[in-house]
């Protein structure tokens, strides 16, 4: 049998987390709302209705551009899109064609390998631009129902090169798509929300071949873990096509979920079938060059960038790195709990990974919402340096300073948590556990030297894990003797 491969292009449309409507003063967000609630004569399509473009869908799709290496055209165009869907009420969708917001872009995607080796596709950006949601539709009782509450909601569509040659590349380059708009603060990524969907592009050929035959095109995919199967079955029952001497047709597929099967939903369309046009009641958007720098003062240091220097500054395995750098929030966290520490970074991200993570996810929170504070983190790991607390009194504290907002010191003070170091408190102690237990003195003078750990976990629980084990060791060794 011919070796094939797969070549995989993506069509990505994000919902921007503006406050209002692209072209209105609707709310942008309705997921939770009652059907056909936030609408108005702008976004369905009245007679007589004019479009005004709002600022900020601009700056947040100049700020995505950038972080995808794109190039900003100083001046785009809208264009209408004409298509007839019934969720679609003016008949066309107002969208950017050949002249769009920005050219070009690329986005360096890591890839895991089995063996834990990590590869890099790269991945080019051929599409880039701005443009308004439809509506939906909904069959329920025989009818057919649509809400027109997401028409007019702003999306980025952005579409990948045919640079992808797995499944599991396509579903490696959603969840660091989701990871970058999230730390970019310009869209909540959500896809079960409709935050993001994705569209994907799929032919096969053979191993080693240059050219792109025939592509089928899934939609409908709601999740990364669905994107990966639709594009498996999809790959498989090409080749099987191919392998039978039957063409590739270029359709239209539609993923059941459910079922886990794909469906020909209709024949695909090309762009001559949209008989695009300049959209002539919005202006050309035209972004200066002073205005593109304010919008990029703020842009931040990307995920992988700041991957790479978590490795490289503070030494960090792969493996820190990239979980503490899958979220802006937490690796700003973890990076001013290192400033505040001052001592070994590894230390803190070992309390980071083993106890603010667990912290984080069983109170459903983030890192900046956090009461414990990264500087207070950094006093809890300089108390247990300092022998001041044990380790087990660190772990406690960091959910006290989380739940009472009160510093650790102050409630290492209040609470009388600090360790033991008093030579004659804790051989006092020491002695009692002695005569208490005559049967454990006789096993150890006798040779069991291994009950030293059970004496010295005695004197620990008498004083209720303040004592320093390491003279509590000492002072019985010497008292057992």
């Amino acid at each position: 049998m011919t070796e094939y491969e797969a070549i995989i292009g993506l069509e990505t449309h994000i919902q921007l987390n503006t406050a209002t409507k692209i072209f209105c003063g609707c709310k942008a967000d309705s997921w939770f709302d009652p059907p056909n609630t936030n609408i108005c004569p702008v976004c369905t399509g009245l007679p007589g209705i004019l479009p005004v473009l709002n600022r900020e869908v601009v700056e947040k799709a100049v700020i995505l551009a950038a972080a995808m290496h794109a190039e900003i055209r100083q001046t785009s165009f809208f264009d209408r899109k004409n298509y007839f869907y019934p969720d679609l009420p003016k008949g066309y969708q107002i969208s950017q064609y050949d002249q769009s917001l920005a050219r070009g872009g690329y986005l360096d995607l890591p890839v895991p390998t089995p063996d834990h080796q990590t590869y890099i596709r790269h991945v080019s950006i051929w599409k880039l631009h701005m443009e308004e949601d439809a509506g939906k539709t909904k069959n329920e009782n025989g009818r057919r129902l649509i809400d027109f509450n997401r028409c007019g909601v702003p999306l980025v569509e952005m579409v990948t090169g045919p640079d992808l040659r797995t499944a599991d590349e396509a579903a490696q380059y959603l969840t660091r798509l989701r990871q970058l708009l999230r730390w970019l603060g310009i869209s909540e990524a959500d896809m079960e929300k409709g935050h993001l969907r994705c569209d994907a592009n799929v032919s096969i050929r053979p191993a080693g071949a240059t050219h792109l035959n025939p592509k089928t095109e899934i939609k409908n995919v709601n999740s990364i873990e669905a994107v990966r199967d639709a594009i498996q079955k999809e790959v498989e029952r090409q080749i099987r096509e191919v392998e039978a001497g039957r063409r590739i047709e270029a359709w239209t597929l539609e993923w059941d979920e459910d079922a886990g099967v794909l469906r020909k939903m209709r024949s695909k369309e090309t762009e001559a079938d949209y008989r695009y046009f300049r959209e002539p009641d919005l202006l050309p958007v035209f972004v200066d060059d002073e205005w593109k720098k304010a919008i990029l003062a703020d842009l931040p240091e990307l995920p992988l960038e700041r991957k790479a220097r978590f490795i490289r500054q503070y030494g960090l395995p792969e493996y820190d790195a990239d979980i503490l750098t899958s979220e802006r929030r937490l690796s700003d966290y973890y990076e001013g709990a290192v400033k505040a520490y001052g001592g070994d970074p590894k230390r803190v991200s070992n309390w980071m990974m083993n106890d603010v993570l667990r912290m984080i996810n069983e109170r459903g929170t983030n890192a900046g919402e956090l009461n414990l504070l990264p500087a207070y983190l950094a006093e809890i790991i300089r108390l247990v340096d300092a022998n001041t607390i044990n380790i087990s009194t660190g772990k406690s504290l960091l959910v006290k300073v989380e739940e009472t907002h009160r510093a650790p010191g102050k409630i290492v003070q209040d609470e009388g948590l600090a360790r033991v170091s008093d030579d004659a408190a804790i051989r006092g102690v020491a002695g009692e556990v002695i005569v208490e237990n005559p049967k454990e003195v006789a096993s150890y003078r006798s040779g069991k030297v291994t009950l030293m750990g059970w004496f010295v976990g005695q004197v620990m629980r008498k004083m209720r894990g303040k004592a320093d084990p390491n003279l509590a060791r000492a002072i019985l060794e010497e008292l057992l003797k």
